[in-house]
């Protein structure tokens, strides 16, 4: 469970380190037969800093707990 909570404590570190989410998807812009013309499309997600902190809260709740009881 320790390293769950690690896990989840880097993703929450990330997330409001980093507020988007960012990729790039390939829309087809032109099919004329075996012409394809196809464009690139960056796209960011917001997140919320609010859901970084909830999960960096669990992750460093899960770290503690799993000391308290000495489990790995």
């Amino acid at each position: 469970m320790r390293i769950v909570g690690i896990v989840l404590i880097c993703i929450g570190l990330l997330t409001l380190a980093l507020p988007y989410i960012t990729f790039t998807k390939q829309e087809k812009v032109l099919d004329i037969g075996p012409i394809e013309a196809v464009a690139e499309k960056k796209e960011s997600i917001p997140v919320s800093p609010i859901v970084g902190a909830i999960i960096l809260l669990a992750g460093a709740g899960i770290v503690i707990a799993s000391a308290r009881n000495g489990s790995l």
